[in-house]
């Protein structure tokens, strides 16, 4: 088991590697070219060109069952999901398999809306309470992986 975040989910980075610290997982950092990457002792960073989807190419390529990543992006949930990996978003909600199709098919009437030159709602500024619920949730998963009970 590893943790690997998607760079678009790095608003949570200090509190992924404190959580991991603490439970002995090495971490895994997936960033494109335009990021700025600093490390701890247990992260990993991989770097990719700034290709569109590079970056999810790269996490699914590396996903394996009982990893966990933090990402934000409904469609690398979807596909880390199917390789029996977890997905947790920055703001400490977990993906399921329930949950997937129905923030897949509101992702796509967004784009449509969008696309006919529509206008929806962007995401609403990252809290603190989105920080602690994360990191509760994250440290949750954890420990459920760690005994082999996962209820997500």
């Amino acid at each position: 088991m590893r943790v690997i975040i998607d760079a678009d989910a790095c608003t949570s980075k200090g509190v992924i590697e404190e959580v991991a610290r603490r439970h002995n997982i090495k971490v895994l950092l997936v960033a494109d070219t335009s990021h700025l990457i600093d490390t701890g002792d247990n992260v990993r960073a991989i770097i990719v060109d700034k290709a569109p989807q590079e970056t999810d190419i790269a996490i699914i390529n590396r996903a394996s069952k009982n990893d966990i990543v933090v990402t934000q992006d409904y469609g690398l949930a979807s596909l880390v999901l199917g390789k029996g990996a977890y997905a947790i978003s920055p703001r400490g909600f977990l993906f399921s398999e329930r949950s997937i199709s129905r923030m897949l098919n509101s992702r796509h009437i967004a784009s449509r809306v969008r696309r006919g030159g529509g206008r929806t709602k962007g995401p609403r500024v990252y809290s603190k309470q989105d920080m602690k619920r994360f990191a509760r949730n994250l440290e949750r998963l954890i420990s459920q992986l760690q005994v082999g009970e996962v209820s997500c």
